[in-house]
Order: structure tokens, then sequence, then C-alpha cells
């Protein structure tokens, strides 16, 4: 009976150990996405810049708190149709040795003001 429990306590351990670390990953790259998310949504606003996504990115992820995701670096790029944001770190480390990588990425097109031309309707009016 000792040997096994000798054998099964260090498995089980790690077992759980490793199931930690895997809530921990999945929570940061929820964090991740959610700072691309936000990043994104500044800069695709109308005359906005790819530093004002990168600022309310950064601003989320502070008030979120940075323990459950570290290393953590932000790229917001903006051109005159599509802009995007990325977010790289690393998981905070449960199993000593496992560091995890957290990627996350969202896109999409900025936003215009087409004028009306005369006598063709909006889409909003008719």
């Amino acid at each position: 009976m000792s040997v096994e429990l000798v054998v099964a306590t260090p498995l089980l351990l790690l077992v759980l150990l490793l199931i930690v670390q895997f809530t921990v990953w999945s929570h940061a790259t929820h964090l991740a996405q959610a700072a691309a998310s936000r990043g994104l949504a500044a800069a695709r606003i109308h005359e906005s810049t790819a530093a004002e996504g990168h600022h309310a990115a950064r601003n989320l992820l502070d008030s979120l708190g940075s323990a459950t995701l570290t290393e953590i670096a932000i790229d917001v790029d903006r051109d005159t149709d599509l802009a995007s944001a990325r977010i790289t770190g690393r998981a905070a480390s449960v199993v000593p040795g496992l560091h995890l990588p957290v990627r996350a990425a969202a896109s999409g097109p900025v936003e215009r003001v087409v004028p009306a031309v005369l006598g063709v309707p909006n889409r909003e009016e008719g």
C-alpha cells in the first residue's frame, strides 16, 4: 500500500498542477483577446491612430492586472483601410519550468465617413 501511495501522490499532484496551469493559460489567453479587441476598437474609430489603440489595450491590461499575463507585447497597426491589434506574452507559471506562450489578434476595417451624393439616398434613408 505505501509503495502505491509513494508513486501515486506525486503523479496526482502533477496532474493537479497541470490542470491549474491550463486554467491560468486559458485566463491569460482571454485577457489577451480582450485587450486585442479593445485596442482594435480604439484604432478603428474614424480619425483615430494606432497609438490610441495601443493605449486602450495597455489601459485594459493594466486595469485587469498583469499577474496572469506576463512579458506583454502590444502591436497595433492602422492604415487607411484596415486596423489590427496583436497581443503576445506568457502565462504565469504554476508548474516550474513550464512557460506557455499566449497570443491573441483582432483585425477589422477602419471606419470611414462617406459623404452622401446628391440625388442618391443613403441606405439609412431609404
